[in-house]
């Protein structure tokens, strides 16, 4: 018997329920700020990622799924998805009248990295995209969404972590105090570092190398050189935050992984499981669309791993809420074909009802039904059909009682 392709799995049971509590909270709270849905394909043309994501991030040097399909043209198997909503927007001209777009997405992502708990290869991830808004009042109201969506599945103890990147025309100055202070201890950085000192200096501040992190001690910050309307729009953001009670740390070595960043970079932290961690971050990135083909427009954003969610849900809560059907049983041909007409009609009411058609005995169906979760056994034989009733067994205290076949629809939505 062959196996799941290392670091892919199959979902189903409680993980999949906590998949679809998260999904369902992600389209109630979204579609209340104005945010619509988007789909993109799974596979892109590479250049959108080396051009977007840079060639300088471990994304594009180490982990992406990147092939030559049967014609020749190198495509890659996205590992994130700002880039494709990018591409979108500016294959479908949606950006030519500078109106602001609200966008979000869900959906599989790639990347051949390091296994560990709640990382995968193929791993899925919620994005919320804005275009076409600089202001800094986008960004917090992008930020409370994303803490009404977290609270909503509930998270109490979040903050914030920030940091301004600058700008293009910021950075040389940075870059160049930068490296002047990496030379004076290079000898206590990793090859890595070595190799983005000449790529993109700022990038070593996102190096995980616990040694590479202590010898950063000291290190010059983006802050110090960024020029007054970068200074004046960070200083607003942290005004609009403070304001609405929405607690945040400065952190200047916060630069994300990604080269697209101008201006904000942000991690929301939670300790609902005690030591603090990171749980996802995003930032501004106004050059992105020009950068592949589209409009001069600002833009913000931000992604976060549905599966290290789900995990930590499970963690917090125990198995995902869920509403097992009730589960109908007839006894007997004549009641086989009215539990199917029975059927039919609370299904066009909406309600949750398993059909039993195997035609087995009361015990193997009610034994299945306790295997299930279903809370309510229907038990519909010959002296119900006679009657014109329905025997209901509660699965949770075994008590049974009858209900006239008028009065289920109402008894179940009431359930």
């Amino acid at each position: 018997m062959s196996s799941s392709v290392k670091g892919m799995r199959d979902l189903w049971g409680e993980e999949l329920r906590w998949f679809r509590r998260i999904e369902e909270t992600v389209h109630r709270v979204f579609g209340a700020h104005g945010y619509r849905e988007i789909r993109t394909p799974i596979l892109e043309y590479t250049e959108v990622f080396r051009r977007s994501v840079g060639d300088s991030s471990d994304i594009v040097s180490k982990e992406m799924y990147e092939f030559l399909d049967k014609g020749g043209r190198s495509v890659t198997m996205r590992p994130e998805n700002t880039a494709g909503v990018v591409r979108a927007m500016v294959e479908h001209k949606l950006l030519v009248n500078n109106d602001p777009q609200l966008l979000y997405y869900m959906g599989p992502m790639f990347r051949y990295e390091r296994m560990q708990a709640g990382r995968y290869r193929q791993f899925w991830q919620i994005g919320a995209e804005s275009f076409g808004v600089a202001s800094p009042e986008s960004e917090v109201e992008s930020l409370a969404m994303l803490l009404d969506f977290l609270q909503g599945l509930g998270l109490k103890f979040l903050s914030l972590s920030l940091n301004s990147v600058g700008t293009p025309a910021s950075r040389p100055d940075f870059n160049a105090a930068f490296r002047a202070f990496f030379d004076g201890r290079a000898d206590r950085f990793c090859e890595d570092c070595h190799r983005r000192i000449e790529t993109n200096p700022m990038r070593i501040l996102d190096c995980k190398n616990p040694g590479c992190q202590a010898a950063l001690e000291g290190h010059p910050t983006m802050v110090e050189f960024l020029d007054d309307a970068s200074r004046a729009h960070h200083a607003r953001l942290k005004e609009l935050l403070a304001a609405l009670g929405i607690p945040f740390i400065e952190n200047p070595r916060l630069v994300r992984g990604l080269d697209y960043y101008t201006r904000t970079a942000f991690e929301v932290l939670s300790s609902d499981l005690g030591a603090q961690s990171a749980l996802l971050g995003g930032g501004r990135y106004d050059g992105l669309v020009k950068q592949l083909g589209g409009p001069d427009t600002p833009a913000f954003g931000w992604a976060i791993g549905l599966d290290r969610l789900a995990m930590l849900l499970k963690q917090l809560h125990g198995e995902a809420l869920s509403e097992p059907p009730a589960l109908l049983i007839p006894l007997g041909e004549a009641a086989s074909a009215k539990a199917l007409q029975l059927a039919r009609q609370w299904w066009a009411l909406g309600l949750s009802v398993q059909l039993e058609t195997r035609g087995c005995p009361l015990k193997k169906a009610l034994a299945s039904a306790n295997r299930l979760g279903v809370s309510l056994a229907l038990i519909l034989g010959d002296g119900e059909l006679e009657k014109g009733t329905i025997s209901v067994k509660h699965l949770d205290t075994g008590e049974q009682e009858e209900w006239a076949l008028e009065d289920v629809a109402t008894k179940l939505r009431k359930v």
